[in-house]
């Protein structure tokens, strides 16, 4: 019990007492959710949106990887793309493995499917009159899109919310060693 202790003060007295590598991998791991988090919203929004207005060939399928994704567990994705970046593996010459890229990649990975199929979800829920009347008034579809974003801007931010923890959710897996980012 003694051990348990000695941690818990030792973490809060790295924390607290402005370790800087403690810090610096903080401050690392932020820029690297926060960049993943934009990513993922700004692909991920518009398929959503489109998903949810359009009907097309393949509709069922594209909405069924997006659900699919929507369960990935973290652990996974980031063993699938360290598989895939790893020296030997298919995309091995670019040399992301143990890079913030890489981790970025995997937190889109995971992320974008959330934000995608909530956004989907949030505006299939929107009223459909509320569409033909805004267009009867005379809006453009510039105009119909904002406005219909405007109302559905809470469900909206649950979709960024629970896309942003799902990047943080990756975040606790990686760790810093030797100065390398491990996916």
């Amino acid at each position: 019990m003694a051990v348990f202790w000695q941690g818990i003060v030792r973490a809060f007295e790295l924390v607290f007492g402005f370790d800087r590598e403690v810090w610096a991998v903080t401050w690392l791991s932020f820029q690297i959710s926060g960049c993943a988090t934009l990513v993922s919203l700004a692909l991920g929004m518009p398929l959503g949106i489109a998903l949810a207005r359009s009907r097309f060939p393949g509709r069922s399928i594209v909405v069924a990887l997006i659900n699919t994704g929507m369960g990935l567990p973290p652990v996974v994705v980031g063993l699938f793309i360290s598989i895939l970046f790893w020296r030997s593996g298919p995309l091995g010459f670019l040399d992301l493995i143990y890079t913030p890229t890489a981790m970025i990649i995997a937190q889109i990975v995971i992320a974008f499917p959330i934000v995608a199929g909530l956004t989907m979800a949030t505006f299939q829920t929107l009223n459909p009159a509320l569409s033909l009347q805004l267009t009867g008034i005379g809006a453009s579809k510039p105009q119909l899109l904002w406005l219909l974003c405007k109302e559905a801007r809470l469900p909206l931010l649950a979709a960024v919310m629970a896309g942003f923890g799902g990047v943080i959710s990756e975040v606790g897996g990686s760790m810093r060693v030797g100065g390398n980012i491990c996916v």
